[in-house]
């Protein structure tokens, strides 16, 4: 029987969907479903949810709960890490700090001053756990959901030597995206998508092995549907001519054009962007949201006929194929092995993947086209920085990665940022342990 460990069990929508997928592989059927949660009351909701999908499958799996890292990693095969390692509270200062600077973010989770201190909170969990894997199932493989992705990914596989791969959602919505504005059926579509975490690359995208991208200029300039649909990445597009991956929402904080101002982002954040990008703290109230009504929400489930078709959460795809069946390709995040020419040696990328019997096989790209290249590459060298400020808890570090994030860049002064980042620090000092001081 396979062992299959949820780390961040509560995360109770993405456990349902995983647990009913990979119980339809016959080579999974059997598995033993190990969840594992802090939160003793989203715990007890996650077991009686995957046990309900395990008796109407009358599938020969077993479902396992405990609160106990130790026991639910040991002997397991494969690892889900799906975790949020501060409360919302504390999540919320990364966002109004900076805001109040003039650094206007709309999800903050990924990168920018919001998304490295999120960073900074999650990289000692996320190594602690890294380490038990180590420990009690070294042989496992370990599948990341949990962002921020490419800061992540990089703290372990530069501090520990468990077999790892980031996953997101963001190459394959963006992907059936572009199949349907150009009207192509998705089976047709092949494509070659390399880069980082939340701004990879769609470096080839074909229907029926023709280039696809006359068809995607053509609906975007010609289809104010399709353009309004996509606003931020279909500007950048446009000028940089390879289309990028995630939201609008997400891609307008990533770089110098889009919320410098609030005339931009009435012109490109304000309607049709994803995540509502034009509001501020948008996901925030999302999150609140979700928290005030998750309870009614499970239990209006349980009350619902049960579908137990296979989706499409593809990491049921790739723990069937580790395990023998089909291979499987897919983007995933992965150190920086030779595989991408012109982004940081070592550092988190985003690149096609085979998963098999042999294991995890991460195809190398060569190197990026230069229009998208340096936006890329500075991303990932503050990744880097970031990263390496916060293993060796050296503030400075942290100030000078933020001050070459683009959107903080085109708002403020150098001295400007050092005050946000230290007054951010101050916010953070309770859950900062790694930082013997906080000025940077």
């Amino acid at each position: 029987m396979t062992k299959i460990t949820f780390i961040g069990a509560g995360s109770l929508g993405f456990t349902r969907a995983l647990a009913r997928d990979l119980l339809t592989f016959p080579l999974l059927a059997d598995s033993t479903l190990t969840l594992m949660d802090i939160d003793a009351e989203r715990l007890e909701y996650a077991r009686r949810s995957v046990q309900r999908i395990v008796e109407e499958g009358r599938y020969p799996a077993k479902v396992e709960a405990t609160q106990d890292r130790a026991e639910a990693l040991g002997g397991a095969d494969f690892v889900l890490i799906t975790i949020l390692a501060s409360p919302l509270e504390v999540w919320r200062q990364d966002i109004e700090i900076p805001k109040k600077y003039g650094v206007d973010t709309n999800v903050g989770d990924t990168r920018g001053p919001s998304g490295i201190f999120r960073a900074l909170r999650t990289i000692p969990v996320m190594l602690d756990i890294a380490r038990d894997v180590e420990r009690y199932c070294p042989e496992a493989y370990v599948l990341n959901y949990t962002n921020p992705m490419a800061m992540l990914c990089r703290a372990i596989q530069r501090e520990t030597s468990v077999r790892l791969a980031g996953l997101c959602h963001s190459v394959q919505g963006t992907s059936e995206m572009l199949a349907r504005w150009i009207g192509v059926p998705y089976e047709e579509v092949t494509y070659t998508c390399a880069g980082i975490n939340h701004t990879a690359w769609f470096i080839e995208f074909k229907w029926n092995g023709e280039d696809a991208y006359p068809l995607i200029y053509r609906a975007i300039t010609e289809n104010e549907d399709v353009y309004n649909e996509e606003q931020v990445r279909n500007e950048m597009y446009l000028a940089l001519g390879y289309y990028v991956t995630e939201s609008s929402g997400h891609n307008s904080e990533y770089n110098w054009w889009f919320r410098k101002r609030p005339d931009l982002i009435e012109r490109y954040c304000m309607h049709g962007t994803g995540w509502n990008s034009g509001e501020y703290a948008y996901i925030v109230k999302e999150y609140e949201k979700r928290q005030d009504t998750w309870r009614d929400r499970l239990l209006s489930w349980f009350d619902k006929p049960l579908k137990l078709e296979r989706g499409q959460e593809y990491a049921s795809y790739i723990m069937n194929a580790l395990s023998g069946g089909e291979p499987f390709e897919f983007n995933g995040n992965v150190a920086n092995d030779g595989l991408v020419d012109n982004l940081p040696e070592g550092a988190c990328v985003e690149v096609p993947v085979w998963a098999s019997r042999k294991g995890l096989e991460p195809v190398r790209v060569g190197s990026l086209p230069e229009s998208v290249q340096m936006l890329t590459n500075l991303q990932s060298s503050i990744e880097e920085m970031a990263v390496e400020g916060c293993l060796e808890g050296d503030p400075v570090k942290i100030y000078r990665a933020i001050a070459h994030d683009p959107l903080t860049a085109s708002v403020l002064s150098l001295r400007e940022i050092r005050q946000m980042v230290n007054e951010m620090f101050c916010a953070n000092r309770d859950h900062l342990p790694i930082f013997s001081h906080f000025e940077a």
